[in-house]
């Protein structure tokens, strides 16, 4: 992985990552951002970088004795001055015993985000890019007694109407993905906001200075989420780059519907966030949270800072 211009080794020893509950910390002109962690967890390798050998891949994303690739589940919390506002929510607490296992994933983001002085009462707004387990397990908390209540009590929930209506079609070819208890109960009780193209087309802002736009690929209807203040701008991507191993155009996922799309979208992206000095912030990189990106004297893209 490129920094800086200079190149730095991964670690030999992928199942060892930093324990830190606080992952980064910046200003994105007025506006206080922090990368708060719901743990790490291990998806196979091949899955996360889809048709490119991993001949290649390997040499930024080392994987294990089972081919897996450690990951991290990055929540952003971004304080306005005036709201609390969390993008995206980890995996939760409603993973089955035999899935907590195959993941390794510690249920981490209660405990971060106490690390970091947020109260779950105080959180505004939560955000969720889209209705993936690993994007939005902790929107609501599973208890001993088999009830399910809002994690976040005072908050708005925002996602796609879209995410929503293809959860509950419980398809063949993403049903794991969807869990009815971490957006539906949220939905009934009318806590959830539910957007479609044409509200975000005319109205993407969420609050001042925090919007949403469509970047589909990974999924129909994937969000990412903008910050400005002060004619500064951060970007949550999601998906769309979950890692900062995947600035490739072409090293899209095994998990994308449309994979062609992703790529056009990655495209999209990069048209502005280069020319822009976006602050990149990335859903599942456990090391390289957040970074500006740029391209290296071949024309290949490379992090070019790390803030």
């Amino acid at each position: 992985m490129q920094i800086a211009g200079r190149t730095t080794e991964v670690d030999a020893d992928p199942v060892k990552p930093s324990t830190d509950l606080i992952r980064a910390r910046t200003h994105i002109g007025d506006f206080e951002l922090v990368v708060c962690t719901d743990g790490t967890y291990q998806l196979d390798g091949g899955a996360m970088f889809g048709v490119v050998p991993k001949t290649l891949w390997q040499k930024r994303a080392p994987a294990d004795d089972q081919n897996r690739i450690l990951l991290g589940l990055n929540t952003v919390v971004v304080r306005t001055g005036k709201q609390t506002v969390l993008i995206e929510t980890g995996i939760g607490n409603k993973q089955s015993e035999k899935l907590r296992e195959i993941h390794g994933n510690q249920e981490l983001l209660p405990t971060s985000l106490a690390a970091a002085g947020v109260r779950v009462e105080d959180v505004d707004i939560v955000i969720n890019t889209h209705l993936h387990f690993d994007h939005c397990g902790w929107n609501t908390t599973l208890h001993p007694d088999g009830s399910v209540t809002p994690t976040f009590p005072n908050a708005r929930y925002f996602v796609h109407r879209g995410e929503v209506e293809h959860g509950h079609l419980q398809l063949d070819r993403d049903r794991v993905s969807y869990l009815s208890p971490n957006y539906d109960p949220l939905i009934q009780s009318g806590q959830m906001m539910l957007l479609d193209d044409d509200s975000i087309k005319s109205d993407p802002q969420i609050c001042p200075g925090v919007s949403v736009e469509l970047f589909p690929g990974h999924t129909a209807h994937l969000l990412g989420v903008h910050i400005e203040s002060r004619s500064q701008h951060a970007c949550y991507i999601s998906d769309l780059i979950p890692t900062s191993a995947h600035l490739d155009p072409t090293w899209v996922m095994g998990y994308d519907l449309d994979p062609l799309e992703s790529i056009s979208q990655r495209k999209r992206f990069y048209q502005r966030a280069i020319p822009e000095n976006w602050l990149v912030l990335f859903t599942h990189d456990h090391n390289t949270p957040m970074a500006r990106i740029g391209l290296n004297e071949k024309g290949k893209l490379i992090v070019i800072a790390t803030k």
